[in-house]
């Protein structure tokens, strides 16, 4: 690759990125972005069946954010007790009925999708059943929902991706899952290692070109990993995109799964299966372990400038981005379901705030608990952290609500607040 070239796809790059921060609808631009996931009171994800004790900071948020993502889907979970068999888990895991029901994707679509791609499956593909059909929290089903539709809608496909890389992208042909040019062989990594998704495309230039992908959600990024084979440091100073193939940092609970992916991509190109291809990594942002992850092993990596011609880029990318592409592309019912499933942690910390400060969000309360009570007043049961100021604030509250109950509405139009 010239610097010319060089210089010119940055350019590009540039370009679609200011494109990617432009609003371009309603939904997007109601999103606030958070510095990071709240810490959630413990007695918060037990009220709602969430808590567990080993969970990292963010995978606890996107453990009580799928928890009422399904409840708002009227999912029913294994937690739930109505037809439920054995003991109760977490209302992040779906029921026996609905899991088969394909009700862990956003869609028909991408259900169909799920069903087919089993079917066809390439020999050796590693597919956890029933973590894609009953994990809500896991990555596999989020590899589906991002793509499914896009797999029957090609036209969608390459708006997306042509927004995303309009150097590299002209059209999206086909997309794959579970997806690896060699299994097992000897001139790839002989394991079974692979990307969730494959996407197929024709360059700008009329070449037959690969994204290859891999997602990430809830990762804490510590393994298990694969085992060290002779095969990888082989492979590490034959694909020629290190600046030290030997270094330890490739090997890393965190980074190595992108090791042998980049390499797996690289040596397709090496080999002809595609004429060029990019590593595209998605993770939330606020995933702080998988976007560290990503830095350690961007780290590890050539220097562009200083690369051998026709080197795999690797790009990191944050879930939000993508969603926001698929918004740019137009579909924004589908961009708007994703953000609420896997994105929307302001609703997480919106919940956690009002639990903190002795209010819950009325559309919160259950069957179990009046409508009409005071968002002030603390629920039967809640055990609040409050300090001394803010009990004091909350008595207050309480007081000032007391003494307004008993004042009669002055208008037609207080009295329908006040009801």
């Amino acid at each position: 690759m010239t610097l010319k070239s060089t210089l010119a796809n940055a350019a590009c790059r540039a370009e679609a990125a200011q494109r990617r921060s432009v609003p371009s609808s309603a939904p997007t631009s109601k999103r606030r972005p958070l510095p990071r996931v709240p810490l959630i009171p413990d007695d918060v994800l037990k009220q709602h069946n969430a808590f567990c004790s080993i969970d990292t900071r963010f995978r606890s948020a996107a453990r009580l954010l799928q928890c009422i993502w399904l409840k708002d889907q009227r999912i029913p979970t294994t937690n739930s007790n109505t037809g439920s068999e054995g003991h109760p888990g977490f209302a992040s895991h779906l029921r026996a009925d609905a899991a088969k029901a394909g009700r862990n994707f956003l869609n028909l679509t991408v259900h169909q999708v799920v069903l087919r791609e089993l079917l066809v499956r390439e020999e050796g593909a590693s597919i956890d059943e029933e973590r894609l059909f009953g994990n809500s929290l896991s990555s596999q089903p989020l590899s589906f929902n991002l793509f499914g539709n896009m797999t029957e809608d090609l036209n969608l496909a390459t708006a997306v991706f042509r927004h995303l890389f309009p150097e590299f992208v002209l059209s999206v042909d086909q997309i794959i899952f579970e997806h690896s040019p060699g299994r097992r062989e000897q001139r790839y990594l002989l394991d079974g290692t692979a990307f969730d998704v494959a996407v197929r495309v024709t360059t700008p230039e009329g070449e037959a070109a690969t994204i290859f992908i891999e997602t990430k959600y809830s990762e804490d990024q510590s393994g298990p990993a694969a085992r060290l084979r002779d095969r990888y440091d082989e492979a590490s100073r034959q694909v020629k995109l290190y600046r030290d193939p030997d270094g330890p940092a490739l090997r890393s609970l965190g980074a190595e799964q992108f090791w042998r992916e980049h390499m797996l991509a690289q040596l397709a190109v090496d080999h002809g299966i595609t004429s060029r291809a990019i590593f595209l990594a998605i993770g939330p942002r606020l995933n702080r372990r998988v976007m560290n992850a990503f830095h350690t092993y961007q780290a590890e990596l050539i220097e562009i400038e200083h690369q051998d011609a026709n080197r795999v880029a690797f790009e990191p990318m944050s879930l939000e981005t993508f969603i926001d592409a698929i918004q740019a592309a137009g579909a924004t019912e589908l961009a708007d379901a994703l953000w609420k499933r896997y994105c929307d942690f302001q609703r997480i910390y919106d919940l956690s705030l009002h639990a903190i400060g002795g209010t819950l969000p009325i559309p919160e309360l259950d069957a179990d608990h009046p409508r009409d009570r005071s968002p002030g007043l603390p629920l039967p049961g809640d055990s609040l952290p409050l300090g001394r100021r803010d009990r004091r604030i909350l008595a207050k509250r309480n007081t000032e609500h007391a003494r307004s109950s008993i004042t009669p509405p002055s208008s037609a139009a207080d009295e329908e607040l006040a009801s």
